[in-house]
């Protein structure tokens, strides 16, 4: 997330469908977009929709149902058989759930115009939990085909909640719009992009190409590499402006940041993952120069009375922040 309140080389950053590579909140006022620069690779023709599956949260996770509400949703919205395209049939969809189908219409680059589209979600994060309001961060690879080809992309969906029974309801869609890819790009960005150590999604990755984020994340993230393999959730877009439940900018939207959900092949909120693996590495980024390091765990000690903290929100990722 953001400044807080005194507060297995396994990855690829691509998704390889037959000879091609996929690339692929939270405050009360908006989700952090520039400008929307879709990074997708075609399939070459004849090639088939990969199979996907319907994702679940974890039994430990804070609150299961309201991350389940938010990953339904993005799946149903992004995923369609032939002839299931279009803005009603995807209002069809979201209706089924019992949800309201206006949700559609803020659905963004989840609805490309396409025969026929399928939908995996990667991880679904917290941008924030409270007791009546949540933000779920819901990270996704799609693959859609027009024609004869299919071409692969994916975003992050900031999924605003509020509090309901039976279950919880969605009230908003952010989705993510990474900056345009720059022209040139620092050393640091192409190491990160280049590091099979290091798994970036779909908008991760499209962050790191626009050459906006800052080279403290970027060296981070290098440093962090040469002892763990982790696979990162969300870097700039698709989070929320502001830490949840406060007018606090989140040091995401401003490119200092990035989220790691799961480390050495084990997740974060997974309660199976050995603790030590999860203490030593929010320690090692905060020795890797970052000023606000959040997860599970509350550890002791650090540069500064706060430069680590744990909370609700962090129970299924670590937070690496920087100020500079």
């Amino acid at each position: 997330m953001a400044p807080h309140q005194p507060s297995d080389r396994t990855g690829r950053r691509t998704v390889l469908l037959g000879a091609a590579a996929a690339v692929l909140a939270a405050g009360c006022s908006g989700t952090a977009t520039h400008r929307p620069t879709p990074r997708t690779t075609a399939s070459p023709p004849g090639a088939g929709l990969p199979r996907t599956t319907p994702w679940r949260p974890s039994p430990a996770d804070i609150d299961p149902d309201v991350k389940l509400r938010a990953a339904q949703l993005i799946e149903a919205l992004g995923a369609w058989p032939p002839g299931g395209n279009g803005a009603a049939r995807a209002r069809d969809r979201v209706s089924a759930l019992g949800l309201p189908p206006a949700l559609a219409d803020q659905a963004g680059s989840l609805l490309p115009d396409a025969d026929e589209a399928a939908l995996q979600v990667i991880e679904a994060q917290y941008g924030g939990i409270l007791p009546d309001s949540g933000s779920v961060l819901v990270v996704c690879r799609q693959w859609t085909r027009s024609g004869g080809g299919v071409t692969a992309g994916g975003t992050t969906v900031d999924v605003r909640l509020s509090r309901a029974r039976p279950r919880w309801d969605v009230t908003a869609l952010h989705p993510a719009q990474p900056g345009a890819a720059a022209t040139t790009l620092p050393q640091e960005a192409r190491r990160v992009l280049a590091d099979s150590r290091i798994t970036l999604p779909p908008a991760g990755a499209a962050d790191i190409r626009s050459g906006a984020i800052h080279q403290s994340a970027l060296r981070a993230m290098l440093d962090l590499a040469g002892s763990y393999r982790m696979d990162i959730s969300v870097v700039r877009s698709g989070h929320p402006l502001y830490v949840f439940g406060t007018n606090r900018p989140s040091d995401h939207p401003l490119s200092r940041a990035f989220d790691v959900w799961r480390i050495n092949g084990r997740r974060v909120v997974d309660p199976a993952t050995p603790r030590g693996l999860i203490e030593s590495f929010m320690r090692d980024a905060a020795a890797a120069g970052s000023y606000n390091v959040g997860g599970p765990v509350q550890l002791s000690g650090g540069a500064t009375a706060n430069q680590f903290f744990s909370d609700d929100t962090h129970h299924d990722h670590v937070h690496v922040g920087f100020n500079a």
